[in-house]
């Protein structure tokens, strides 16, 4: 029986998505725990990144895009979050849609009052834009610059400006992918920033570079006094370790920086954007273990309360659950 990565191919050897039809449970591709939650998780516990990847004939890929994953669903979403007891949501505007956020929109309208969700705009973007998905859910614009490697401190400059410029007065924020080289460039301006700033993965620091590496001092500065926040997510994309236990170290250190600064997150579907591969050719979805990833919250952070504020209290504040 052809899978619906048979169907993804089909499209893409084709140079078009109108040959794939709906995605079905009968083509469900993406990740589901297996190993069991090993801690009490909160009542109104929030993964604060995750994407939807939806039907590539509702929702077209850019042509610019870096890579082509395979569909991951509000459906299976919904499946992972039940069995890791995960109450909300963030939905993150995957970079293979450019600009168009009618599928993260589309994800938050599915999953209700659960969930929320980060826009990808640019300057063609109107203010009514804006307004319409802040009424859809959206609550900030992420600026990724690590999926396609660019480490110019000048571009991540240009585009942090451009996009709080964007902003203006809205009760947004905005949530970057970049290096902690490009971090420690702008600091003076991420100083200067009227809204928080949110760091993705760990704030791209690499675990086997340790807590001194360079550019970590500037992120600890800007978690310290109140600037940022730091996203533990996508532990797989810092760490070099079978465990993943090298990351440990950066988790405590961000947390002892300022607890109520950092986030959780488990990068669902976990989108394979680093292979080689033809920009049209099908990455498959990593095979992550999301229990296992939320049972090294519970590790990394055996203090209750401070780990209840990271899955609870300091997503509801900043997401404005």
């Amino acid at each position: 029986m052809p899978t619906r990565r048979d169907f993804l191919i089909a499209a893409a050897a084709a140079g078009t998505t109108a040959l794939l039809g709906p995605a079905t449970d009968a083509f469900a591709s993406a990740s589901q725990p297996t190993t069991p939650v090993n801690f009490k998780v909160p009542p109104g516990a929030c993964d604060c990144h995750v994407h939807i990847f939806g039907d590539p004939q509702r929702f077209p890929f850019t042509p610019t895009r870096t890579y082509t994953p395979e569909a991951a669903t509000v459906d299976e979403l919904r499946n992972m979050h039940r069995a890791l007891h995960i109450d909300r949501v963030v939905v993150i505007q995957a970079s293979v849609y450019g600009t168009d956020n009618s599928c993260t929109l589309d994800a938050i309208k599915q999953l209700g009052p659960r969930a929320r969700g980060i826009a990808v705009i640019d300057e063609k973007t109107s203010s009514a834009e804006l307004d319409r998905m802040h009424r859809g859910g959206i609550r900030g614009v992420r600026i990724n610059l690590g999926t396609a490697g660019q480490d110019d401190p000048a571009f991540a400059r240009e585009r942090l400006q451009k996009a709080l410029r964007q902003i203006g007065g809205r009760p947004w924020h905005v949530q970057m992918f970049v290096s902690l080289p490009v971090v420690a460039a702008i600091e003076k301006q991420l100083t200067a920033a009227t809204v928080p700033i949110v760091f993705d993965h760990f704030g791209g620091a690499k675990a086997v570079l340790g807590v001194q590496q360079p550019g970590m001092a500037s992120l600890l500065r800007l978690l310290q006094t109140e600037k940022a926040y730091v996203k533990i997510s996508g532990v797989y994309r810092a760490s070099s370790a079978p465990d993943y236990q090298d990351a440990a170290p950066l988790a405590k250190v961000f947390v002892a920086a300022n607890p109520e600064r950092v986030l959780w997150g488990s990068d669902w579907p976990h989108p394979d954007t680093a292979s080689a591969r033809e920009t049209t050719e099908v990455s498959p979805l990593l095979p992550i273990d999301d229990g296992r990833m939320l049972n090294l919250l519970a590790t990394w952070l055996p203090n209750v309360a401070r780990r209840n504020a990271i899955l609870v209290d300091n997503p509801a504040k900043l997401y404005r659950f």
